[in-house]
């Protein structure tokens, strides 16, 4: 039977999606299983090594192998009479690991999914390319660590697979970590999306970026406007919010709800003339927007109040004489009489 671990790790590193998201509801007999194959993907080994290996019965394995297939944890290729096998070419790895950092980078791309990894052989042939080598250095010194495997199959990829130029490359990372993300998924999400749009060099990179800094990515996300960047006179009115008024993200996006709840549709000069008012009267926080809303609540009640004060004043109050008229007709019944 051979099988597919979903978690490759180099020196038997478990990912961190089989700790966070499969090991606490498996029993522990079903976790050994699992790392014992982890640690011997390399291997060929039968189902009675592993009961051996372990002090489990065979039964016990073969739960184990059924539970960890219905998760998709494992996956069976085929079934044979010799046991079970692993195969290192044909494991993948799964990661999970910053998930919601890929999710709210600039565009999603599908070239992740499709690629495959460079293996280490693959990484050291390129050892003797000055340039690779030294893209390895700079990116290890801007994100502050050393590479790991995994990481330098990445840089590998994007460089002799997608040919991606090693100063683009720099400014990926850069650009990444300046951004506050150091996390190897979400600089490979990024590469792999600025090569889909035929970024090749650091200009084109630079340009497109700019139109992608946190703040603005907020903003279109919040207008529901993902699908492309901000044009320049959009990108003008996020300057301004953001550097010559100095608010925060929080009240930014509080004037992008609110045009939305006002006009149900995106619109930068709608949410401009909200914050422009703000700035005027002197808004900070979110807690100032509260307290405005309070006053302007307030005011209204007022003039609602003594506009129907005045109107109950200013009622003409009829003339007429009722016991003039009273008397006057009393006098002619008696004058009748």
């Amino acid at each position: 039977m051979d099988i597919i671990c979903s978690f490759r790790m180099e020196a038997t590193l478990v990912a961190n999606t089989f700790i966070d998201e499969y090991m606490a509801n498996a029993s522990g007999e079903y976790v050994k299983v699992y790392l014992y194959l982890l640690r011997h993907q390399q291997d060929a080994v039968s189902i009675e090594q592993i009961a051996d290996a372990l002090n489990h019965t065979e039964s016990d394995v073969k739960r184990a192998l059924a539970y960890w297939e219905k998760l998709g944890a494992l996956q069976k290729k085929t079934v044979s009479q010799d046991g079970l096998e692993q195969k290192g070419d044909k494991v993948r790895e799964v990661v999970a690991e910053e998930r919601q950092e890929s999710t709210a980078s600039p565009s999603g791309s599908t070239a992740l999914a499709k690629r495959n990894l460079y293996s280490q052989e693959q990484v050291n042939q390129l050892a003797e390319d000055e340039d690779f080598t030294q893209l390895l250095y700079i990116a290890q010194k801007y994100m502050n660590k050393v590479f790991t495997p995994r990481e330098c199959e990445v840089f590998a990829y994007l460089y002799d697979g997608l040919h991606m130029p090693a100063e683009l490359l720099e400014y990926l990372v850069e650009y990444c970590v300046q951004g506050g993300h150091t996390s190897i998924r979400y600089i490979e999400t990024v590469g792999l999306n600025w090569h889909e749009r035929g970024l090749c060099t650091v200009e084109m990179a630079r340009a497109y970026a700019s139109g992608f800094t946190k703040d603005s990515f907020a903003v279109m996300r919040c207008f529901g406007l993902t699908d492309r960047k901000p044009g320049d006179a959009e990108k003008q009115m996020i300057e301004k919010w953001f550097s010559a008024y100095g608010f925060s993200r929080e009240v930014v996006l509080e004037a992008c709800n609110r045009t939305l709840e006002a006009i149900h549709s995106p619109s930068f000069r709608y949410a401009d003339k909200i914050l422009s008012e703000w700035k005027k009267a002197g808004v900070r926080t979110v807690r100032d927007i509260t307290l405005l809303d309070e006053k302007r609540q307030e005011k209204k009640s007022n003039r609602a109040v003594k506009k129907a004060v005045n109107q109950f004043h200013n009622f003409e109050q009829r003339s007429t004489d009722y016991d003039a008229m009273m008397l006057d007709q009393v006098k002619s019944w008696i004058g009748q009489g």
